[in-house]
């Protein structure tokens, strides 16, 4: 890019260091074609409605506060790596991903639980790893193999606090 001051292996570097990071974020999950969902060996059922999935995974709201704790921790939901946030505890936040202030005010609590279950559904070229999904992927690792990243519970504690983060 003409008077950008950077080199072309400059800018090369700086995204091949944001794909590295990418590849991080989504624990070596890479979706396939198909369209799993409530046919996943193991998971609860459920049913996607246009861009949402209505209905709790437990038929209980989740924890707010416990879904915080999945939000900013980084060996559970690793949400902060690409995402960032209102949390100035957590210094070091994502760029990759659109920021989580406000997001309760433009998605419903439906809307957030399909892109935590499956963001995939939403928008295909998504680099967010399906959370609750065991079919069809690639190259998962060892320890994540035929098991969701989170559990249903932990997917609704996580819907119900990002519900709260309203502008």
């Amino acid at each position: 890019m003409a008077g950008s001051g950077r080199s072309p292996r400059k800018r090369l570097a700086e995204w091949s260091g944001s794909a590295a990071l990418a590849g991080f974020a989504i624990l070596l999950l890479t979706s396939g074609g198909g369209r799993p969902g409530a046919a996943d060996a193991g998971l609860v059922p459920y049913a996607v409605v246009g861009d949402a999935i209505p209905a709790s995974l437990t038929g209980t709201e989740g924890d707010p506060a416990r879904g915080r704790a999945i939000v900013g921790n980084r060996q559970v939901g690793l949400c902060l790596l690409c995402h960032s946030g209102p949390f100035p505890e957590d210094r070091l936040q994502g760029t990759l991903a659109p920021n989580l202030a406000g997001v309760g005010s433009h998605l419903s609590a439906g809307q957030l639980r399909l892109r935590i279950v499956d963001a995939s559904r939403v928008n295909p070229n998504t680099i967010m790893p399906p959370y609750y999904r065991t079919q069809d992927l690639t190259r998962v690792a060892g320890s994540y193999a035929g098991k969701p990243i989170l559990s249903a519970e932990q997917v609704e504690d996580v819907v119900a606090f990002l519900a709260t983060l309203k502008e």
